[in-house]
This record gives C-alpha cells, sequence and structure tokens, in this order.
C-alpha cells in the first residue's frame, strides 16, 4: 500500500516538472539573439551608398579610374549583407550541427574580413586623391579639363577629366565625393570588423547546453 502511494507520488512529481519545463522559444527570436540583423541591414545600406556615390563619380567624369570609383568595394557588402540574411533564416544550432550553417557562417567570416580589407583599401585611395584633388590647378581645353599639382614644372604629372565643362567642380565637387568615400567606408570596415568579431565571439566564446523536450525528434538549445 505504502509502496503504491509512493509510486503514484512519485509519477506526479515527474509530471509536474514536465509541466513546469520551460517552452519553446519561438525560432525567430532566437534567431535574432544569435545573429543581430541590423549588422546585415547596415552591410547593405552602406554597401548600396558606396555604389550609388561611386556610379555618381563616374556620371560626373567616365574618365575617373576603377580605384577612384569604388563601386565594386559596395557589391562585395551587398553581397556579405545577402549571407547575413540567409544565416538569419537558418535555425542556430550549436557547434556547427548544420553543414550549412557551418559553410555561410565560414563564407560570412571570411568576407566579412575581405570586406574588411577592401574597405581600408578604398580608404586609403580616397584619401590619395582627396589630397591631390584639393590641390589641383585645373584648366579647360576643349570639352575636357585638364589639372596638375604644379602648373610651374613642365614634367608634372597631369590628370584629364573628360566631359567636365568647369573646372572649378574639380576641387569642390569631386573632392566631396572623395570625403563621402572616405566616411561611408570607414562605417563600413567597422560594420565588418563587429560582423567578424561577432562570428570569432559565438565560435569560440559561446558554451552550450542541450535540453531534450518532449520527443527525441526536438531538441531545445539553450545558452548558458
Amino acid at each position: 500500500m505504502g509502496q503504491g502511494q509512493k509510486g503514484s507520488s512519485d509519477m506526479k512529481e515527474g509530471s509536474k516538472k514536465m509541466d513546469e519545463s520551460p517552452a519553446p522559444q519561438n525560432s525567430h527570436k532566437c534567431r535574432v539573439c544569435h545573429f543581430p540583423l541590423l549588422v546585415a541591414m547596415l552591410q547593405l545600406l552602406l554597401g548600396v551608398a558606396v555604389t550609388a556615390v561611386a556610379f555618381l563619380m563616374l556620371a560626373f567624369s567616365p574618365s575617373l579610374l576603377a580605384r577612384e570609383t569604388p563601386y565594386w568595394a559596395g557589391i562585395i557588402l551587398c553581397l556579405v549583407s545577402v549571407l547575413g540574411f540567409i544565416l538569419y533564416c537558418i535555425n542556430y544550432l550549436p557547434d556547427e550541427k548544420s553543414s550549412m550553417q557551418f559553410i555561410v557562417k565560414l563564407l560570412y567570416f571570411v568576407m566579412c574580413t575581405i570586406g574588411l580589407v577592401i574597405s581600408v583599401l578604398v580608404m586609403a585611395f580616397a584619401g590619395h586623391h582627396y589630397s591631390q584633388a584639393s590641390m589641383f590647378s585645373c584648366g579647360q581645353v576643349g570639352e575636357d579639363c585638364v589639372c596638375k599639382l604644379a602648373p610651374q614644372d613642365p614634367i608634372a604629372r597631369t590628370f584629364t577629366y573628360e566631359g567636365v565643362g568647369d573646372c572649378e567642380v574639380i576641387n569642390g565637387t569631386l573632392t566631396l565625393y572623395f570625403m563621402l568615400q572616405i566616411v561611408l567606408n570607414l562605417v563600413q570596415a567597422l560594420v565588418c570588423a563587429v560582423g567578424v568579431f561577432i562570428m570569432w565571439k559565438h565560435r569560440y566564446q559561446v558554451f552550450f547546453a542541450g535540453l531534450q523536450i518532449r520527443s527525441p525528434s526536438f531538441q531545445q538549445w539553450q545558452k548558458v
């Protein structure tokens, strides 16, 4: 009799513990917690902004070189943001138990690193051209604008900007475009650095405990 009551009390306690088990968290909320959507959105906005400014510079003068109009840097950052959105949509599992998750995380880490390096290079080129353009002495030659750093020097390097009808905009509009590229790529480099840090932190600084609830086919993972 006593054993029957004890068994029934154990069953009640077990069912009570199962009822008190934490409810499954919303997968959408979990993904937001594990990967900040803000980073991917910033990368997309900055990539579009860098690309737009670069094409404005090409419209200003088609003779500008690719290093002076870094639309390629903006396109690369847009691709990085796409990987971030894909990673956001993948169900998060600890220790890369999903091959798709591991591949996307690795690609995102590599692309963020490449984006960081490219942004630094673009800042270097834009800063160099900004310092040159602010000291140009320009003159109109037909439909083009020819600029020199030292007009008195006969062997000084000459910069020809095709299709520029007013040379005064070289020291104004063009330098403004270079300054915008410096600022945008600086922010872009910082955002890529944050993305690299997040991937590194989730791989090496976070520990997880697996909690199996209700059935072996469903597992809820909780960060500790």
